[in-house]
């Protein structure tokens, strides 16, 4: 049986649960879990003023969060292990550092999802906000490793100054994906916000709406038109991960622009082609 924190104190106040870990929960009691403390503005107060503990997650290592959780900051933070299932909305920072596990929001997310990141899994069934696997201010790197995958909408900046892994957009995408990006992958299915790879270093940045294909900054090229047999591997892996990839996708020729040569050029932007 799961570990399950069901909300029974809604609040307009973030409440922020980053002590709140599976891999401290599988050695604690009920009691003990509902002791652990969190942030409420500029007090200190226990899980248990919020959430009812039941279950426990010592022999599935899987934690279950049931409410609209959308003031609920930083879920899944420095995540190493395990499952985690947010049944309603997370807020902030979700999965942010996380290195390794799983976690799927059932609902909509805000910002910051997966800052940082290093390893593991989150999928948003919904929406998202700002901010997607980016360095946080002040830091060297975002993402590092690992996916993120947003069944819906997300916000500006996506994949800022990420370093490894994969993200996929599943609806609109805002404005500057890949700002300033070192290396990885990020693939946008929807419509299209400006200024795609901005200082992007390296990496690739693919849009898959042909009726959406973004305006390019005047420092990335056309280079060729093609078929780039590593995305075929990719979408694949997408759709046994549970994300919904368009059947033409798999069979489309794609252009390449080179860019951003502010910065070099060796980064990539594939655009799927309509017919």
């Amino acid at each position: 049986m799961p570990l399950v924190l069901s909300l029974h104190n809604r609040t307009s106040i973030p409440v922020e649960v980053d002590h709140v870990r599976i891999e401290t929960a599988r050695e604690q009691s009920v009691d003990q879990i509902r002791a652990t403390p969190v942030q409420y503005g500029n007090k200190q107060l226990t899980l248990g003023e919020f959430f009812d503990v039941s279950g426990s997650c010592s022999d599935d290592s899987e934690m279950i969060w049931e409410g609209d959780c959308g003031k609920v900051k930083l879920i899944g933070t420095g995540m190493t292990t395990g499952r985690m299932t947010i049944r309603g909305n997370a807020g902030m920072h979700l999965g942010a550092e996380m290195t390794g596990g799983e976690i799927l929001c059932e609902g909509d997310a805000t910002d910051w999802v997966g800052a940082e990141m290093h390893g593991g899994r989150i999928h948003v069934r919904g929406d998202a906000g700002h901010l997607i696997g980016a360095v946080y201010r002040g830091g060297r790197r975002g993402m590092t490793g690992g996916e993120i995958l947003i069944d819906g909408k997300a916000g500006n900046e996506i994949g800022h100054t990420m370093r490894r892994g994969l993200i996929a957009i599943g609806g609109r995408s805002g404005d500057a994906p890949g700002f300033n990006m070192i290396a990885g992958s990020i693939f946008l299915f929807g419509e299209t916000g400006i200024r795609p790879g901005a200082g992007m270093r390296r990496g690739t940045i693919g849009y898959f709406a042909a009726d959406a294909a973004p305006r390019m900054l005047p420092t990335f090229k056309r280079s060729s038109t093609y078929d780039p047999l590593f995305l075929q591997h990719y979408l694949r892996h997408l759709q046994t991960a549970g994300f919904r990839v368009p059947a033409e996708c798999l069979t489309s020729h794609y252009a390449r622009y080179r860019g951003d040569f502010l910065e070099g050029g060796r980064g990539e932007i594939l655009v799927r082609q309509a017919g």
